[in-house]
């Protein structure tokens, strides 16, 4: 019977943990970096699409005309393994226009952010000088006697 009711109460803990874990996932699922996070992946992806379409249909054909045949068909051969380089400077082309890419968007929304942002104030700077109380002349802010008047000063 004492078994039974640990069993009980061990099963009901973990219910509760797993409702725990499933609403602390929902909350963070839901949070708008992680929806953001997502649309950046699935345009991401779509742009990839479009950066390879460039390469392969418009660079790598104007590439090969110096060799006569597509980039992407060179390859070597060394001792039966075959390394397609052609295929490599194809993918590092592809890599090099999306890092570009990126990095101009990035640099744009870092403009725009700087000029939507308003400018901050300066904190006005300390003062240097003071008012004598006796002759009311403006003296250093650290001097131990007023320079006019010879008071000695607070």
């Amino acid at each position: 019977m004492i078994i039974y009711w640990l069993y009980v109460v061990y099963s009901y803990r973990k219910e509760k943990k797993i409702k725990k874990f499933l609403q602390e996932f929902k909350d963070f699922a839901t949070r708008g970096n992680v929806m953001d996070m997502a649309v950046g992946v699935v345009i991401g992806g779509a742009f990839k699409g479009i950066v390879d379409s460039l390469v392969n249909d418009l660079i790598n054909p104007l590439l090969g005309l110096f060799g006569n045949q597509d980039l992407t068909s060179y390859e070597a051969v060394v001792g039966g393994a075959v390394f397609r380089y052609g295929a490599f400077i194809t993918s590092a082309i592809n890599f090099i226009i999306m890092a570009f890419v990126i990095f101009m968007i990035i640099k744009g929304m870092n403009r725009l952010h700087t000029l939507r942002a308003p400018k901050a104030e300066e904190a006005p700077a300390a003062p240097t000088t003071k008012i004598c109380p006796y002759c009311k002349s403006e003296i250093a802010i650290d001097a131990a006697r007023c320079p006019h008047c010879t008071s000695e000063q607070p």
